[in-house]
């Protein structure tokens, strides 16, 4: 029996080697894998001993060649294939052991040159991987370190079933889909969205279930060419028990709040919603204000915040219930009383880029695909509709409430002061009841407040109530064709309200 061995990766190589060499393989390799095998007292022949011809262009050209893709794609059931190769001195190779050139992690370096990322891009490894593959009733191939041990033992016991030789066929012609994704989404350019796209995942770890206990779930992280990675898959677990998919989703919405802000902030998310948020100098203080924007929904929540947790602010947290907690950082004695919960998740992860990904939305027959939503600089400078124009006061409470108000489910409404959240109301068919929602969640506080809408107020009914519960200032896109009767409105009741121009749908 013969064996390819031609490997980027080089884990486990080495035994694996051994193990074909004990079984009567007969070796054959290329470049540093033949070199490594060597070192190790394994004998191996060259791929130019198999071909009879030698590697070209710089290693460019080295396995493409008939008496190598030959006796792998050869169908052992017909007797017109096993001729032609006997008639061509061409012998069958029943193993290849091959994975590619790290493109992946030659991209990821800072300032790489396209020549370089070129040279990365492996040809001959895939086209021996696609061939075995093809032909995997009669050969067996492996891409993944991990299978090469289990492999070995199966082979001692003298057969490989035909579930086994197509459960290795299908992780291998998925290895190298997700290269050629990897190399397409690098050479694409940033602007549009191609006629053909393919999306490159890589499997992070299994969850105990998905939304449900029924559901089946598993954590994939998406591979980005040339991209630092950022988010949720970079946080480090401290503590507690192994992280659940609604975890997962509420961790990553309680991150991308807490990064919008650059003041100490404390979010207390709940079904992937802010229901407590607050910005303030002192992070106790922040905390104790975000609890209490809705001290009943926070408990089971997940709490994040851009500062390190100091022990204050611990042992404010730690008078709650919650599920998990993520931080750039915990003090050394904050950590200490945090971790006497052992159910407790703690996360640390640091300040990370902003993602630049595309955004894919599932739904029955596909994907939505759109460019992430995000805050533009002239959100930052809104425009005055109405007679009154915001106080310094109320203009800080306004751009606060419109950070947070795009991370709440549409319809959204944020009613805030003093930059703490004191009520929201989310995913609401009509905005006048997510008025109504957060208005009455803010209850005795509600005097001398703002509010935030995340679309146009369709009509002035939702500014009349919010004028009737305390409101003084108003932040919303515009854009209605009722615009002037909720200006109107505004000013009958002397509100100040401002146009962004600047939506944020959360659907």
């Amino acid at each position: 029996m013969r064996a390819i061995i031609s490997v980027s990766n080089k884990s486990g190589i080495i035994d694996l080697a051994k193990g074909l060499q004990g079984l009567n393989f007969e070796l054959f390799s290329t470049g540093g894998t033949k070199k490594s095998l060597e070192e190790a007292g394994i004998e191996v022949h060259s791929i130019s001993e198999l071909t009879g011809f030698p590697e070209i262009l710089d290693g460019r050209v080295k396995t493409l060649h008939p008496k190598v893709h030959g006796g792998i794609l050869a169908r052992r059931d017909l007797p017109h294939h096993l001729e032609e190769l006997a008639q061509n001195q061409i012998k069958t190779i029943d193993l290849v052991a091959v994975n590619l050139y790290p493109f992946m992690k030659t991209v990821s370096r800072k300032g790489v040159p396209l020549e370089e990322a070129l040279e990365n891009i492996d040809i001959g490894g895939p086209a021996l991987i696609r061939a075995a593959a093809k032909n995997f009733p009669s050969v067996l191939v492996m891409v993944d370190p991990e299978d090469y041990s289990p492999l070995l033992e199966k082979l001692r016991q003298g057969k490989i079933d035909l579930k086994e030789r197509k459960r290795l066929a299908q992780k291998a012609f998925q290895h190298i889909a997700l290269y050629d994704t990897a190399i397409a989404h690098y050479l694409r350019d940033e602007e549009g969205f191609p006629g053909e796209m393919t999306i490159a995942l890589k499997k992070s770890s299994d969850l105990r279930y998905g939304e449900n206990p029924h559901q089946q779930a598993a954590f994939y992280i998406e591979q980005f060419p040339g991209k630092l990675l950022s988010g949720i898959a970079l946080a480090t677990q401290l503590s507690g028990r192994e992280l659940s998919f609604n975890n997962l989703l509420d961790l990553d919405a309680a991150i991308n709040v807490v990064g919008d802000f650059s003041a100490p902030t404390v979010a207390i998310i709940k079904h992937n919603n802010p229901c407590g948020l607050a910005s303030h100098h002192d992070l106790a203080e922040a905390y104790r204000r975000a609890l209490a924007g809705d001290p009943v929904a926070a408990f089971g929540g997940i709490v994040a915040t851009n500062q390190t947790i100091d022990l204050t602010t611990a042992t404010e947290i730690d008078k709650t219930h919650y599920d998990a907690i993520i931080a750039p950082a915990f003090q050394p004695e904050a950590l200490t009383l945090l971790k006497r919960k052992k159910d407790l998740r703690l996360l640390t992860l640091a300040s990370t880029p902003a993602q630049t990904a595309l955004d894919f939305r599932r739904i029955s027959s596909g994907f939505l695909v759109q460019t992430p939503d995000f805050i533009t600089d002239q959100e930052f400078n809104p425009r005055p509709v109405t007679q009154r124009h915001p106080t310094a006061s109320e203009q800080r409470d306004l751009f606060f409430a419109w950070k947070a108000v795009r991370h709440i489910k549409s319809n959204a409404i944020v009613i805030a002061k003093d930059e703490a959240m004191l009520g929201m109301g989310a995913g609401q068919p009509s905005r006048v009841v997510s008025v109504d929602i957060a208005l009455r969640r803010a209850g005795d506080r509600a005097k001398g407040i703002i509010l935030a809408s995340d679309a146009f107020f369709p009509f002035p009914d939702g500014v009349e109530l919010a004028a009737k519960g305390g409101v003084t200032a108003i932040i919303q896109p515009g854009g209605s064709v009722r615009d002037e009767e909720v200006i109107a409105a505004a000013n009958r009741y002397n509100i100040a309200m401002v146009f962004t121009g600047v939506r944020h749908f959360k659907h």
